[in-house]
């Protein structure tokens, strides 16, 4: 073994571990994205040129590989909440959210079924994080909703349904941005209060904990109280 491979890093990482860890995570986002995020562990340890053992040293779950795959842009969803939050303009921080959330969709072809799909939250910290961002996006509704911008009868199920249609023009389209941003656009028109002119059928049962924003707090922002 080479002297490099036994330095070890900051996070108690040998080089040679380290590289793995990456490979594993760089494989799994392109077999994700090929097979969806039921696809084999052994494919994504056979991807990466590791052992399946390798694989599970570092992530002994599903759950933990798909979290540490997507870390990136599950982070990248948490600030864009906090700061969504933080807008003196509620309706500009909604949609600039619900944007942030859809271009990660459209960069990540492995996202958006890693977004949609619920995990269990693994320890007490990451269930308390996950409920705080739930109340902050109900807190971000209910403001755009009292600026006279939201529709009134705009439910917190339907961003999840929204969002789901995203999922499925980009798993579809891939490379066709001008389709996203226009289904975008007519996702958020249809949102504003002034579109809403006739009553709409019963809202969806889609949980909020299918959406990917709750992020490490300990860097967001505070935002001031309504």
């Amino acid at each position: 073994m080479g002297e490099s491979s036994r330095i070890t890093s900051r996070d108690g990482l040998r080089a040679d571990a380290r590289r793995n860890r990456e490979r594993i995570l760089v494989a799994a986002r392109a077999v994700f994205a090929e097979h969806g995020i039921d696809a084999p562990m052994a494919t994504v340890a056979r991807w990466a040129g590791v052992g399946v053992a390798t694989l599970y040293r570092h992530f002994p779950t599903r759950d933990a590989l798909v979290r540490a795959a997507f870390a990136r842009q599950t982070e990248i969803c948490g600030r864009a909440l906090a700061e969504a939050l933080a807008d003196p303009d509620p309706w500009r921080g909604f949609q600039r959210l619900i944007e942030t959330v859809c271009e990660l969709q459209r960069e990540e072809r492995g996202f958006p079924a890693a977004f949609v799909t619920v995990f269990p939250d693994s320890t007490a910290e990451q269930a308390r994080v996950r409920e705080q961002a739930e109340r902050d996006l109900l807190t971000l509704i209910r403001r755009a909703q009292a600026a006279g911008a939201l529709r009134a009868d705009f439910h917190p199920s339907d961003l999840g349904v929204a969002l789901l249609s995203h999922c499925g023009l980009v798993t579809a389209l891939p490379h066709d941005r001008a389709a996203s941003r226009r289904l975008v656009a007519f996702l958020l028109q249809s949102f504003r209060a002034e579109a809403a002119h006739q009553a709409l059928p019963p809202p969806s049962t889609l949980s909020l904990r299918s959406l990917p924003l709750a992020a490490d707090d300990s860097r967001r922002p505070r935002a001031s109280r309504a």
